[in-house]
C-alpha cells in the first residue's frame, strides 16, 4: 500500500510529538515499598493460633505469636510532566494472607495511576484511577480494619475545604479476573479536623450498593437492602478513640447482610514506662444485633496489653497478654485468653523500627462454648489449649 505525502507527513508528526513529549517529561527514581512476615510456628497439639469463636475485633486475643505469614510487595514509578502535573504508577503484588490449611497464592492487589497538581487552587488535591487499598483504618494489637473497602474505581484524596480536608472515591469490590463483584461503595473521608492542640478528628460515611451482576449469584434470593456507615477517629494525645455504625453491614459495605446492625468502638495507644520500656494497649467493643437471633445477636469484648523493654538498640524484650470474650444474647460464651514471650533483634531500639527478627513462645486457651454457625450450644469437649514457638521476620519498607 503506498502512502500519500500528506498521510506520511501525519504519521511523523504524531510520532515526533509522543517521543518528544516523553522524552521532556521528568522520570523520579523507581521505588520498592512493602510489607511482609514469615517464620515458623510449631503448635504441639494442632492448636496453631488463639482466638474465641465468632470473635468480630480483629484477632481480639492479640496478634503477637499468633497470626499468619504473608507479604505485599509494592512497585512504583513517579513521573513529572512538563505541564507541572506528579503522577505516579503503582503495582502491588500479594501472597494472600490465608490460614495454614488453605494455601494462599500471588495475586494483584494494586494496579492504580493518579495525579496531583491538576488544579492551581488545589495543589495537593491527587486524583487516581484504578485497583487500590481503599478506605482501611487499621489497629495495631489486633490486627483489625474497622472500615476496609479496597477495590477498583476512582476517586480524589487530599482536597483541601480549609480546616480540613476530604476523600471522595467510588469502588468497585474485585470479583473473578479482573473484573468487579457487582458490590460497590461509595466513600467519604473528612480529615485533619483540628479541634485543639494534640486533638484531631477524622470522619468517615459510606454508602454501599449493588448492581445486578451481584443479585444473579443469590440463587434466586431476593435482592439485599443497601448498607450505610458512619465512623469517626479522634487522635487525643498519641491515643486514639475509634468508633463506627453499620447498618446491613460490618466492617466493608461490600458485604451486606440485611437488617444486621453493628457497633464497633475501640481506645488504643501507649504509655512511656522510663527510658527503655514502654506498653501498648487496646480495649475494644463489637456488638451486632440482626434478624437471626440466635447468631447476630452477640458482643465482643477483648482487650490487650504488650509491655516492651529494649535492652539496647538491638535487642528487645515483648509480652503480650489478651483476653477476648464473645457473648451471645440468647445462648452462652466463648472466650480466649493468651500470653506471648517474644525476644527481639531489630533495626532500632524503638517499637515500631523494622527490620526484626523475634523469637516468641506463646500459651493460651479458648473456650468456646457455642458454635459460632448456628449460635448454639456446642457438644464435647469445648476447650482448645494452645503452646507454640516460633521464629518469625517482619518488616516494612
Amino acid at each position: 500500500m503506498k502512502l500519500s505525502n500528506l498521510t506520511l507527513a501525519c504519521l511523523l508528526a504524531t510520532s515526533t510529538l509522543s517521543v518528544s513529549n516523553f522524552a521532556m517529561a521528568e522520570t523520579d527514581d523507581f521505588a520498592f515499598t512493602g510489607y511482609a512476615r514469615y517464620g515458623f510456628h510449631y503448635a504441639d497439639n494442632g492448636n496453631d493460633y488463639v482466638s474465641a469463636d465468632g470473635q468480630l475485633a480483629g484477632n481480639a486475643a492479640g496478634r503477637l505469636g499468633n497470626e499468619t505469614n504473608g507479604g505485599e510487595w509494592q512497585f512504583s514509578k513517579g513521573f513529572t510532566g512538563v505541564n507541572g502535573t506528579q503522577w505516579d504508577v503503582v503495582v502491588m503484588l500479594e501472597n494472600w494472607w490465608k490460614s495454614p490449611t488453605d494455601y494462599g497464592d500471588v495475586a494483584l492487589k494494586k494496579a492504580y495511576a493518579g495525579v496531583s497538581n491538576v488544579f492551581a487552587s488545589q495543589p495537593n488535591a491527587y486524583i487516581w484511577a484504578g485497583r487500590d487499598f481503599h478506605q482501611r483504618p487499621q489497629q495495631g494489637l489486633n490486627d483489625y480494619f474497622f472500615m476496609t473497602h479496597d477495590g477498583q474505581g476512582a476517586g480524589i484524596k487530599n482536597l483541601d475545604l480549609g480546616g480540613a480536608q476530604l476523600n471522595v472515591g467510588f469502588v468497585g469490590q474485585t470479583g473473578e479476573g479482573t473484573g468487579d463483584s457487582g458490590n460497590y461503595a461509595l466513600t467519604t473521608k473528612l480529615h485533619d479536623i483540628t479541634l485543639a492542640e494534640n486533638i484531631s478528628l477524622d470522619i468517615y460515611a459510606n454508602y454501599g450498593l449493588s448492581s445486578d451482576k451481584a443479585f444473579d449469584k443469590e440463587n434466586g434470593e431476593s435482592k439485599k437492602d443497601d448498607a450505610y456507615q458512619i465512623g469517626t477517629v479522634f487522635k487525643i494525645y498519641g491515643n486514639s478513640l475509634s468508633l463506627r455504625y453499620s447498618e446491613n453491614s460490618d466492617n466493608s459495605v461490600f458485604n451486606k447482610t440485611d437488617d444486621l446492625k453493628t457497633i464497633y468502638a475501640s481506645w488504643e495507644g501507649g504509655v512511656s514506662l522510663g527510658q527503655n520500656t514502654s506498653m501498648d494497649y487496646q480495649l475494644a467493643y463489637h456488638n451486632t444485633d440482626g434478624a437471626n437471633k440466635l447468631v447476630d445477636d452477640r458482643t465482643n469484648y477483648s482487650v490487650i496489653v504488650r509491655p516492651m523493654h529494649s535492652w539496647n538498640d538491638i535487642h528487645s524484650t515483648w509480652l503480650e497478654a489478651g483476653y477476648s470474650l464473645v457473648d451471645y444474647d440468647n445462648s452462652d460464651e466463648n472466650s480466649a485468653w493468651k500470653v506471648t514471650l517474644s525476644q527481639n533483634i531489630a533495626v532500632g531500639k524503638n517499637a515500631w523500627d523494622r527490620p526484626m527478627l523475634r523469637f516468641y513462645a506463646t500459651v493460651g486457651e479458648a473456650d468456646n462454648k457455642v458454635d459460632s454457625a448456628t449460635g448454639t450450644r456446642a457438644t464435647g469437649d469445648t476447650t482448645r489449649d494452645t503452646f507454640a514457638v516460633g521464629a518469625m521476620w517482619e518488616a516494612w519498607w
